[in-house]
């Protein structure tokens, strides 16, 4: 069983930024595509940024293109979600996902163990 503990949700101003993390309980990390999703306020949760084990496969949802910034540091079973140029419509719990293979986790479907999530929220 993989823990997955996010953390640097918090509220920030349109224009700002944030970097949310996601720990590991684990040694394997380099073995697990990580992903990252949201949910916002009556929304479905929807996917954001993954990447592969050894960090050669990157993908990141239109919306968040040239603004998120997806990375992993496999020595500390981490990854991180640095956000940029939030805006309102970023507002949304964001859920860490890992996939109990190396490739990216692009939908929800493919994330095998989830977080409890951390609040973003973007002020106008």
């Amino acid at each position: 069983q993989v823990q997955l503990v996010e953390s640097g949700g918090g509220l920030v101003q349109a224009g700002g930024s944030l970097r949310l993390s996601c720990a590991a309980s684990e040694r394997a990390f380099n073995r697990r595509g990580m992903g990252w999703f949201r949910a916002a306020p009556g929304k479905e949760r929807e996917f954001v940024a993954a990447i592969s084990g050894n960090a050669g496969g990157i993908a990141y949802a239109d919306s968040v293109k040239g603004r998120f910034t997806i990375s992993r540091d496999n020595a500390k079973n981490t990854v991180y979600l640095h956000m940029n140029s939030l805006r309102p419509e970023d507002t949304a719990v964001y859920y860490c996902a890992a996939r109990n293979i190396a490739m990216i986790p692009s939908r929800q479907i493919e994330g095998d163990y989830w977080g409890q999530g951390t609040q973003v929220t973007v002020a106008s």
